[in-house]
């Protein structure tokens, strides 16, 4: 069903197609082994034309993981685009070597440009501050991990939403399912954009907006923190007034629920203290892992192999 297609945005797969990727991932991590070897002779290309340690080596750990190899380049300097060579004609030639490719860029739309020339499938791996797909099944996987269900649960949205692509991309995921509701908590300077509420108020989904993150917390099931990105910028003053305006302190989680669970993208600067990583609410590490299989998993589908 998803061999060949590509992955730009969240919303490109139906929720059934999201569920036979979450099996498929859940099936790697319990069988692992079975999966070692079923890409060999397949090609990865990472594109990465934005700084990236995560996502880039979580693609890359995934391929090889399952038996194949990577090619691409970490930063565009390092390629013909310092050339002047456009998106197209890159992908056009990467789609000659690689059997699918993941694209990191800083323009919003880039990934959409690429997979309009590509013969091979083409996952958008962030664009600028638009869409994260792979974060959000990152996300998804790790929520119905440990919740057990991707319905009925109050979210909460910390941080840098104006910015934060894998904040809309997870409201946009999480607006699909049941009876889910929002609390964005960020300063007036980062609110989630008009067009991200506009989708939720199309689809009836409840959401509050608030300044404090105190109060929000202890109705929540779910804190997804970001950082306030320093690089989405234009006016480093701004950012520093900004940068620590909410730090997840202790006292703050002794007003969280027990069962309530701190997410994170990742990576973090000061919103998260490293006093927290020791509650077991704290999931932002087991995200990371799950990030990997669900990349696993998504690759398989793309390239039609079981």
């Amino acid at each position: 069903m998803l061999k060949g297609r590509h992955l730009i945005d969240i919303m490109d797969f139906s929720i059934e197609e999201l569920d036979e990727i979450f099996k498929l991932a859940n099936e790697i991590i319990s069988k692992e082994k079975d999966f070692s070897k079923v890409c060999d002779g397949k090609l990865l290309a990472t594109l990465f034309y934005e700084p990236s340690t995560r996502t880039r080596l979580s693609f890359e750990s995934a391929m090889i993981r399952l038996g194949g190899k990577v090619v691409g380049f970490s930063e565009p300097n390092s390629s013909s685009v310092s050339k002047g060579e456009s998106i197209a004609d890159t992908i056009r030639v990467i789609g000659c070597y690689a059997d699918i490719i993941a694209m990191r860029h800083p323009k919003e739309g880039a990934p959409k440009i690429a997979s309009m020339y590509s013969t091979v499938p083409v996952i958008n791996a962030g664009d600028g501050g638009h869409q994260h797909p792979t974060q959000t099944l990152t996300d998804l996987l790790t929520i119905k991990s440990i919740k057990g269900t991707l319905s009925n649960l109050k979210i909460g949205c910390c941080g840098d939403l104006k910015f934060g692509r894998t904040v809309h991309s997870l409201i946009n995921a999480m607006s699909r399912y049941e009876n889910n509701s929002f609390t964005l908590i960020s300063p007036e300077e980062l609110k989630v954009p008009d067009y991200v509420k506009k989708e939720l108020n199309r689809k009836g989904v409840n959401y509050s907006e608030t300044k404090n993150l105190e109060d929000a917390i202890g109705s929540l099931d779910i804190l997804y923190m970001t950082r306030v990105q320093k690089e989405r910028f234009f006016n480093e003053e701004d950012y520093i007034r900004l940068k620590d305006i909410y730090i997840l302190s202790k006292d703050k989680m002794s007003k969280a629920g027990k069962d309530m669970i701190v997410l994170h993208p990742l990576p973090r600067v000061n919103e998260i203290p490293y006093e927290i990583d020791s509650d077991p609410r704290a999931c932002y590490f087991k995200q990371v892992k799950y990030g990997m299989y669900v990349r696993m998993a998504l690759m398989l589908k793309l390239l039609g192999i079981r």
